[in-house]
C-alpha cells in the first residue's frame, strides 16, 4: 500500500461517522432559559404584584460560576415595576436531575406609580432550586426565592418567589 493510500484511508476512518458516534456524550446546555411567574411583598407596605418570569443562565466556569440575567415586570393595582437583573450563582449539583444554586447581583428597577417614573439601582440575593426530569436537561422546573433590597428613595425591600419551566438550549 502506497503512501498516498495509507493518508486516504487515515482520513476517511478519523473523518467518519463512526468515530463521531463514539465520540457521542450528551453535552450540558450552552444556555438555560428560564420562563414562568413571580410574586413579590413589598415588606414596608405589604402590598403584593405579579407578573412574567425570563432570564437566561450560562456557565462561564464549571462548577464555580452561573450568571443569570433576568427581567421581570410586576404589576400592582396602581402600579407596575420593571426589575433588571444580573445574578452570579455559586452552582451544587446534589444529583443528576438537581442542583441548588446562591447566587447575589445589582438590579435595575423602573417604577411606575401615581404618573410618576423612577429609575434606580437595588441588589439582590436569591436560592435557585432546578428539578430536571431526565438526565439529559433538555426541560425542567426551578422555583427561586429571592430579597430585593432598592437604593433608590424610600429604600424598598421586597421577597418574591419566581417559578417554571427550564429549556436548556445546545
Amino acid at each position: 500500500m502506497n503512501i498516498t493510500k495509507t493518508w486516504a484511508l487515515a482520513i476517511v476512518f478519523y473523518a467518519s461517522p463512526v468515530q463521531s458516534l463514539a465520540q457521542a456524550v450528551d453535552p450540558e446546555p450552552v444556555a438555560i432559559v428560564e420562563l414562568g411567574a413571580a410574586a413579590a411583598w413589598n415588606v414596608p407596605s405589604g402590598s403584593w404584584s405579579g407578573g412574567p418570569d425570563f432570564a437566561v443562565e450560562v456557565t462561564p466556569l464549571e462548577n464555580w460560576l452561573e450568571l443569570e440575567a433576568g427581567i421581570t415586570p410586576l404589576f400592582s393595582r396602581h402600579a407596575s415595576e420593571w426589575d433588571t437583573d444580573l445574578l452570579f450563582k455559586k452552582p451544587w449539583t446534589l444529583s443528576k436531575k438537581l442542583e441548588f444554586m446562591a447566587g447575589v447581583g445589582p438590579e435595575w428597577i423602573l417604577t411606575r406609580a401615581k404618573g410618576r417614573t423612577r429609575n434606580s439601582l437595588g441588589g439582590e440575593v436569591a436560592l435557585d432550586l432546578m428539578y430536571w426530569p431526565t438526565a439529559k436537561h433538555r426541560w425542567g422546573w426551578f422555583v427561586e426565592p429571592g430579597y430585593e433590597y432598592n437604593f433608590g428613595r424610600g429604600h424598598e425591600k421586597a421577597l418574591g418567589v419566581s417559578g417554571g419551566l427550564l429549556i436548556g438550549i445546545r
